[in-house]
């Protein structure tokens, strides 16, 4: 591992601790070797002039919901050194009195929530102090040799903790144990199976101290020929797609919410998967026990049947609750977060996209660390007794009740699938938009190339893909089946607009474009999506017809029969689709003005022929106000939701009173 140290960087936060501590923190979360989901944590001391005119000692620790790859000064919580370091003096202390201990003890109120582990920082003699959970560190000493290994790799230079809890139980631990301990002569500290901290009065000493103790982990695993991993490549054709849709609902079932799944195939997953001993391993635990809240202590492998997996997955985690549980525990879902198909790679399990990339991120160490640690001796993280005590955590609880109480107020759409036709702009990114922001995955479509680039979060994909062409289509559903798992919304959107002619003007080239984009695109999409629909979460189709139906208006006879037709086509779907549980309603928008087909020029020239100013034609309905792309992705958005969880069949017009259409 290399130093990614910069001295002129490094030098414009010299004058202030904070904005120091956080440059440092950010080269660690850059190193993905180094900081994985749920672990790492850095913080530093100073001090500040309080209210009185006094100096006060302040720790600056790393607050609860910040990434150490992208930190900011604000994303540190300041504690009151002076607190912490009293409470490490206590004999016993419940970890949500720990909790609001220290946040009773910040001097900003609107600052994160401290580390659990600020008591254990406090403690640290040492300006600047760096942790985490290192893949080579953790892997050696998660082997029946690790202790001694880590002996023989960091010597005396480092101080050696055996696992403890996080929380209050390990901050005393470190405190029983450096009562007399001399700290000059520490460059470290490995916290077994857990990570390992650095510390220093310089950041660069303190981070570079880091980087080398982690590089003496990575070379003994190289030198034992334990730094290898399996890698294969598979005829992707073997994977039926209709069993990873058919196994979300069924894991939906089990978590009792929408879930997300995604299907990795990666040569590394493909290697893992096929290896005869990874069930075996894998069922042993976590790399680190913080992990089993984002993964369970094992995974769900699956041989030949889906379904029967995930049956069996939950029995066997109904079996551990029972040999750990203790009164006053509430069994948690019995939803596995990732899996083991063998063959065909490695599968992960989540309520929210965010949470999907989570557990990729955690289960892609995972395979790594596993293999490196069997290599090394055999993979033997903590017993399953710990792994239990941090997943039923009281901390960890109340982290997931708060979650849950937010996302059920302001995420309508979490966990569900939503592909979007022509979403490249206009109205189709409007509800792209929309959909995302309420919580749902998107898969976004269109022919413009920039679709792409639009769509790259954590919670939506963008396709290239030309919606008259069936093997495109069928090529983007399968990108979005193995990316979320399923589809629940389809809002077939894309269409074209064509110049005004009459019907003796009409060419036949002309009119079979127009009904080819929109109408037998809309069928073409419809078709494909279909099969996954009726495997979705309260599935539904949307439809975005036109005003022209019910009202049409002279030169745009092909456009208008496409529409009729494809509102047609809607009405049977929803016929079709009914003992399916798909709902299939149809938008009718009309004078969105804020689409591309919408020009100044056109507009002005439109207003002109009415004799209107532009304000007034864009107004030009009864209730005298204008249809915006966002107002109607916002009905798009109620449509698709619980509000219309009884209506199928129906053409809602969005056009603020038409009188030709009322």
């Amino acid at each position: 591992m290399q130093s990614q140290w910069n001295d002129l960087e490094a030098a414009q936060y010299s004058a202030d601790p904070v904005a120091m501590q956080a440059y440092v923190s950010r080269l660690l979360g850059k190193e993905a070797a180094l900081v994985q989901h749920g672990g790492g944590n850095t913080s530093v001391k100073t001090s500040v002039v309080n209210i009185f005119g006094e100096p006060e000692e302040i720790l600056y620790v790393k607050g609860s919901g910040w990434d150490l790859a992208t930190i900011k000064p604000e994303g540190f919580a300041p504690v009151k050194m002076k607190l912490l370091l009293r409470l490490a003096e206590l004999e016993k202390l419940s970890d949500s009195d720990m909790v609001r201990e220290q946040r009773a003890a910040m001097i900003n109120p609107a600052a994160p929530g401290p580390s659990v582990e600020a008591i254990m920082h406090a403690l640290i003699p040492f300006k600047h102090v760096e942790h985490t959970h290192s893949d080579a560190v953790v892997t050696l000493t998660n082997t029946p040799t690790g202790t001694a290994d880590a002996l023989q790799v960091f010597g005396d230079s480092v101080l050696y903790v055996p696992y403890v809890m996080p929380g209050f139980f390990l901050a005393k631990k470190i405190h029983e144990l450096t009562r007399n301990f001399d700290w000059q002569k520490c460059e470290g500290m490995i916290l077994l199976n857990h990570g390992i901290f650095t510390f220093h009065e310089d950041p660069k000493i303190a981070y570079e101290n880091m980087i080398r103790l982690v590089t003496k982990a990575e070379k003994f695993l190289a030198e034992r020929g334990a730094d290898q991993i399996r890698r294969a490549t598979v005829d992707r054709s073997s994977l039926s797609l209709l069993e990873i849709a058919e196994l979300r609902k069924s894991l939906a079932g089990l978590i009792g919410a929408p879930v997300l799944t995604r299907l990795n195939r990666s040569a590394e997953a493909l290697g893992f998967s096929n290896w005869d001993q990874a069930a075996v391993v894998a069922a042993r635990g976590t790399v680190t026990p913080d992990h089993v809240i984002h993964i369970k202590p094992f995974p769900m492998i699956i041989k030949q049947d889906p379904l029967a997996a995930a049956a069996d997955f939950a029995a066997k985690y109904a079996a551990y609750f029972e040999r750990n549980q203790k009164p006053g525990l509430k069994k948690l879902d019995s939803c596995p977060r990732w899996a083991i198909w063998e063959g065909q790679g490695t599968l992960s399990v989540a309520t929210s996209a965010a949470s999907l990339k989570v557990v990729d991120d955690i289960v892609a160490h995972t395979l790594r660390c596993l293999q490196w640690g069997e290599a090394l001796g055999g993979w033997k993280p903590v017993a399953e007794a710990e792994l239990f005590e941090v997943e039923y955590w009281e901390l960890e609880q109340a982290k997931l009740k708060v979650g849950k109480a937010t996302s059920s107020q302001a995420q309508n759409f979490q966990g569900k699938v939503a592909l979007i036709t022509g979403a490249a702009s206009g109205i189709g990114k409007a509800i792209a938009e929309e959909l995302q922001s309420q919580g749902a995955a998107v898969v976004a479509l269109d022919l413009n190339p920039e679709v792409v680039s639009l769509y790259t979060s954590k919670s939506s994909i963008g396709i290239l893909c030309d919606v008259t062409k069936e093997a495109s289509i069928q090529g983007a559903v399968n990108e979005a089946v193995q990316n979320f798992g399923g589809i629940d919304i389809l809002v077939t959107n894309a269409g074209s607009f064509p110049p005004g002619q009459s019907i003796d003007k009409i060419s036949e080239d002309d009119w079979n474009s127009v009904l080819d984009v929109n109408l037998s695109a809309h069928w073409k999409v419809i078709k494909a999506a279909t099969p996954f629909l009726k495997l979705g979460l309260d599935p539904n189709i949307i439809v975005m017809g036109s005003k022209n139906v019910p009202a049409p208006g002279p030169g745009v006879a092909a456009y208008s029969s496409a529409k009729a037709g494809l509102t047609q086509l809607a009405r049977v779907a929803a016929l079709e689709l009914a003992p399916f549980g798909v709902r299939v309603n149809t938008v009718h928008p009309d004078a969105v003005f804020d689409t591309g087909i919408w020009s100044a020029e056109v507009i002005s020239s439109r207003a002109k022929h009415y004799g209107l100013t532009v304000e007034d034609y864009k107004r030009k309905n009864l209730l005298k106000t204008e249809i915006t792309s966002k107002n109607v992705a916002q009905l798009v958005s109620v449509l698709a939701g619980a509000a219309f969880a009884k209506t199928t069949g129906a053409q809602i017009p969005i056009d603020g009173g038409n009188d030709r259409v009322i």
